[in-house]
C-alpha cells in the first residue's frame, strides 16, 4: 500500500479573493508546490500573482468540443508559467479552468519542469480520461536529471496526482482494474468485488462492479434504447457511448431494442449507469441489486458503512 493510501494529508484551499469562483490557492501541508487555479474572469489575477512568475507546469482544461461530456486538456510548462499560459490560453478556445504550479522556494529548475511537463502528459494519456491538446508526447527520458531529482519529480507528481482531483480535475487517477485489466476475463478482474445487476422486465440484463468510487458496468451487459424517457443530460452520455464503440448493436436475431456493453465502462455514480441501461433517468441505489438477491444497492452501502461503524 503507497504512502498516500496509508496517511491522511491535509489540503490547504485558499480563496484568494474571498469567492468560491474566483483566484484559488491550493497546498498540500508540508510540501513545497504549490497551484493556482481560476476561471476565464480571474484569469488575470492568475497571471499577475508573483508566484506564478516562476518555472513550473501549468494546464488548460475545459469541455471538449468534439465529444459530449468529454474534457480536453493541455499541458505546458516554463520558466515564466505566467507567461507560457498566456500565451497558450489565447491560442485555445476550449478552456474554462487554469491551473498553474511551481513551488513556495523557487526550486525547480527547467529540467525538472520538462520532466513535470512529459510525465504529466504520459500519465494522463495512459490514464485516458481526458482528450489531450498535445500534439506531441515529451520523452522524459530524455530530460537526464540525477537520480536524486527523478525520485523528488515523482514524488512531487505524486501531490499533483492527490490535489488535482480536490480542485476538479481528474486526469491522473489511473482505470480501475476491471478497465485496465480488460484482456482477462471479467470474473478473474473483478475478483473479490461485490457484483452488483439490473434484471428489467423487457429482459434486459446488466452486471456492474463499483471499484476506487466508480461504477463499472462490464463488457456483454446490455442496455435499452429508443424509449424516449432518457432526459438530455443523460441521452448526450448514451449517444457519445454509440459514437466511441462502448455500445453497439446486439448480433443478428437478437432483439433490436437494446445495445450491448462491447467493454466495460466506468460510471461516476449508480444512477449514472441505471439511466444509461435503462434508458431513462433511474435512482440506481435500488435499480441495482447484488447479484443473486433483492438486496439493493442502497441496503448494501449501508449494511457495510454499519460493519465499518462496528470495526472503527
Amino acid at each position: 500500500m503507497s504512502t498516500a493510501e496509508t496517511f491522511g494529508r491535509t489540503i490547504q484551499l485558499f480563496l484568494v479573493d474571498g469567492k468560491p469562483t474566483g483566484l484559488r490557492k491550493a497546498t498540500i501541508h508540508g510540501w513545497t508546490g504549490m497551484l493556482f487555479v481560476s476561471g476565464a474572469s480571474a484569469f488575470g489575477d492568475l497571471t499577475a500573482r508573483d508566484e506564478v512568475d516562476r518555472t513550473g507546469v501549468y494546464v488548460l482544461a475545459g469541455p471538449d468540443p468534439a465529444t459530449a461530456g468529454g474534457t480536453r486538456v493541455y499541458i505546458g510548462s516554463g520558466n515564466s508559467v505566467a507567461e507560457r499560459i498566456r500565451q497558450s490560453a489565447v491560442k485555445r478556445e476550449f478552456w474554462e479552468t487554469a491551473i498553474a504550479v511551481t513551488t513556495s522556494d523557487d526550486d525547480l529548475s527547467k529540467g525538472h519542469a520538462e520532466y513535470l511537463e512529459a510525465r504529466l502528459i504520459e500519465i494522463a494519456r495512459k490514464a485516458g480520461r481526458v482528450v489531450l491538446d498535445n500534439g506531441t508526447s515529451p520523452d522524459h527520458g530524455r530530460r537526464r536529471l540525477p537520480e536524486a531529482d527523478v525520485a523528488n519529480m515523482e514524488q512531487f507528481l505524486a501531490n499533483l496526482a492527490i490535489i488535482l482531483p480536490v480542485i476538479g480535475l481528474d486526469m491522473l487517477k489511473p482505470q480501475p482494474r476491471a478497465v485496465s485489466q480488460a484482456a482477462q476475463p471479467a470474473e478473474q478482474r473483478t475478483t473479490g468485488e461485490v457484483h452488483f445487476e439490473i434484471r428489467h422486465k423487457s429482459g434486459v440484463q446488466a452486471t456492474a462492479v463499483e471499484e476506487e468510487g466508480e461504477f463499472i458496468v462490464l463488457e456483454g451487459s446490455e442496455a435499452l434504447t429508443g424509449t424516449g424517457y432518457v432526459q438530455l443530460g443523460y441521452r448526450e452520455l448514451k449517444e457519445k457511448l454509440i459514437a466511441d464503440g462502448v455500445l453497439v448493436p446486439q448480433g443478428l436475431g437478437q432483439a433490436t431494442d437494446r445495445l450491448r456493453f462491447s467493454k466495460p465502462w466506468p460510471f461516476n455514480s449508480p444512477s449514472a449507469a441505471a439511466a444509461v441501461v435503462l434508458d431513462r433517468n433511474s435512482n440506481g441505489r435500488t435499480e441495482w441489486k447484488v447479484r443473486g438477491s433483492r438486496e439493493t444497492y442502497h441496503d448494501w452501502q449501508q449494511a457495510r458503512a454499519a460493519r465499518q461503524e462496528a470495526t472503527a
